[in-house]
């Protein structure tokens, strides 16, 4: 698929879950119940042991099931050790123009992390395919309907303190979709399971159908 083909696909649902465990047989049992709950788009931060053997893995196990990508993505050596793992986007806390050049030399789209319009700005010129608003809990949801008044063609994803509460509220506000962590997979199968149904229904709901060229439902669309 080409970059925007699949920086939809990883938006799709207007969520994407951040998988950050401790070990990697943890953080594998977590991206298991998430995608049984019916999410379909999922970063494994670099920051767990062995993440890079988990986006392997379960990129070659789910196919084009689901969207499998790498977060905490630093710098140009660890972006091209995600590709080469497997990984369909790149996610990061910072900006980094290295990084986003990596990814997109091999057809990957980066998000990289933005706190700022000038940084939002930076990251634009820089072709970042998405936006990281990094960290959302320094914010509220009407800042960024303030920002776009300005900035409408900046696909925001606020990620970092966002809950299952606030999700919608980020959405309705002109968010393209949300990261979330452990709001979204704490629990067993059946509670994550019942939130992860809950809140797709909710985004859903929380702003009208942004269309794409050939009229299907584009959430990306900004």
């Amino acid at each position: 698929m080409y970059r925007w083909e699949i920086t939809r696909a990883a938006l799709a649902q207007r969520v994407f879950a951040i998988v950050r465990s401790e070990t990697y047989d943890e953080a594998s049992a977590t991206a298991d119940t998430l995608l049984s709950a019916g999410i379909t788009s999922l970063e494994i931060s670099l920051t767990t042991p062995f993440a890079l053997e988990a986006v392997t893995t379960l990129t070659r196990e789910l196919g084009d099931d689901a969207v499998i990508g790498a977060g905490t993505v630093l710098d140009a050596a660890s972006a091209r050790m995600a590709v080469d793992a497997g990984a369909r986007f790149l996610v990061s806390p910072s900006l980094d123009a290295e990084v986003i050049r990596t990814g997109h030399r091999y057809g990957v789209p980066v998000f990289p992390g933005v706190a700022t319009p000038t940084e939002m700005v930076r990251a634009l010129e820089l072709g970042a395919d998405a936006l990281k608003l990094f960290p959302a809990s320094a914010h509220q949801p009407s800042w960024i309907k303030d920002v776009r008044a300005a900035l409408p063609q900046a696909p925001l994803l606020p990620t970092g303190g966002v809950t299952i509460e606030s999700a919608p509220e980020w959405i309705a506000a002109g968010a393209v979709a949300v990261g979330m962590g452990s709001a979204l997979s704490e629990g067993d199968r059946d509670t994550v399971a019942k939130r992860a149904a809950d809140l797709l229904a909710r985004l859903a709901d929380a702003a009208p159908d942004r269309l794409a060229p050939d009229g299907t439902a584009d959430p990306y669309g900004v």
